[in-house]
């Protein structure tokens, strides 16, 4: 786990002013305790979502009367963007957009732009992508694209009806999400992801048939455990579906071999068909460990920094962004953060994870930190 809250009167003393100015010069590569550099940030931009998942955002905890966060506990864009730039002067080169639900962050184009602005010490413009439910994307599709968006991941965890809407639980069809990938391609929106939580005894039947469909599309399906993320998502190992068993279900009917990962880190192992009509992708966060090569960072959408999806404390960026820090000061202390990190939740919690989940500790809720 991330371990203690870095208090921010342990940071050196903040200066009056509060330059925003040119990107940051200074140290372009952190790496933890275990060696794993920061390349990765994903900036939760709303905690709210439009869908009640049933692993996520549950109707019994987020229902009508729960209180989401008010406005200006938000981050501003312009103080995501800030937070951005520092971590691009540190070594980050790609950023995801998440939630909750991005695109109900309203102007949420304007944000894309401030970030498409961004180059690496070496000069190269930042990936920016963005990982989305699709109820909106038919609409956003072109507006994304325009203001730089480059990649976006959706959502969809059953191609069933019935079984789509039951696990969304808010009664959305899953002819939507469909024409928001169409407009997705339509407009350059790729490579898109297609991200299918299995639960068993839920939809672990659509598999094959979710295979199948995207089979020979222009779409990369990926396939993942249920995950133990927060406490409020009912989870139990009894629900999860190993990816070994997911992957011996396609192999059975469309054989797969293994390929070699696009870069290090990646969470996803890809798996591609014989005959070379696409690929698919398994995420194993329960049952097999990829905390060894993570290079994530995650910033909530009140700016609290988390160095792991399955933390119980982030550290405050917030406070040092309204109180009058200077940018190397920022930086100063998000590479304190990261140099101090010796998060291995995953690889660490094996047989232990029931006891861990019975035991009441607090986790980090999904729908807070983002995916």
């Amino acid at each position: 786990m991330s371990g203690a809250l870095i208090p921010v009167h342990s940071i050196e003393p903040l200066a009056d002013a509060v330059p925003v100015g040119p990107a940051p010069t200074w140290e372009a590569r952190l790496v933890d305790t275990l060696n794993r550099p920061l390349h990765d940030l994903r900036l939760s931009v709303t905690d709210r979502c439009n869908f009640r998942c049933v692993y996520c955002m549950p109707k019994e905890v987020f229902g009508k009367d729960f209180a989401f966060m008010p406005r200006d506990e938000m981050l501003s864009f312009e103080e995501m963007t800030r937070l951005a730039r520092i971590s691009v002067a540190h070594g980050v080169e790609k950023i995801r957009l998440t939630g909750g639900e991005p695109l109900l962050r309203k102007g949420l184009e304007e944000l894309i732009a401030m970030l498409a602005e961004l180059r690496t010490p070496a000069g190269r413009p930042v990936d920016i992508a963005l990982t989305t439910n699709g109820s909106a994307l038919a609409m956003k599709a072109q507006a994304l694209k325009d203001a730089g968006l480059k990649r976006v991941t959706v959502s969809l965890d059953s191609l069933d009806d019935t079984t789509f809407r039951a696990m969304n639980d808010v009664n959305f069809p899953v002819a939507r999400i469909l024409a928001g990938l169409d407009a997705a391609h339509a407009v350059g929106l790729g490579p898109i992801k297609i991200n299918m939580v299995v639960k068993r005894g839920q939809n672990d039947h659509d598999i094959v048939n979710m295979a199948r469909h995207f089979k020979g599309t222009p779409y990369i399906l990926r396939f993942i455990e249920f995950m133990d993320v927060g406490t409020s998502n009912g989870w139990n190992m009894n629900a999860v579906l190993p990816s070994s068993e997911v992957l011996g279900r396609i192999h059975a009917e469309l054989p797969l071999e293994e390929v070699a990962p696009n870069y290090t880190g990646e969470t996803s192992r890809r798996w591609r068909y014989v005959d070379g009509e696409g690929e698919i992708g398994l995420i194993s966060s329960v049952t097999q460990s990829f905390c060894h090569t993570c290079s994530r960072a995650r910033v909530s959408t009140d700016g609290k920094l988390f160095t792991c999806l399955f933390a119980s404390e982030g550290h405050d960026l917030r406070a040092l962004l309204r109180d009058g820090s200077t940018d190397e000061q920022l930086s100063d202390a998000m590479a304190s953060i990261w140099r101090r990190r010796t998060d291995q939740a995953s690889a660490l919690r094996s047989a232990q994870t029931g006891a861990v989940r019975s035991s009441g500790a607090k986790k980090i809720e999904m729908s807070y930190i983002g995916g």
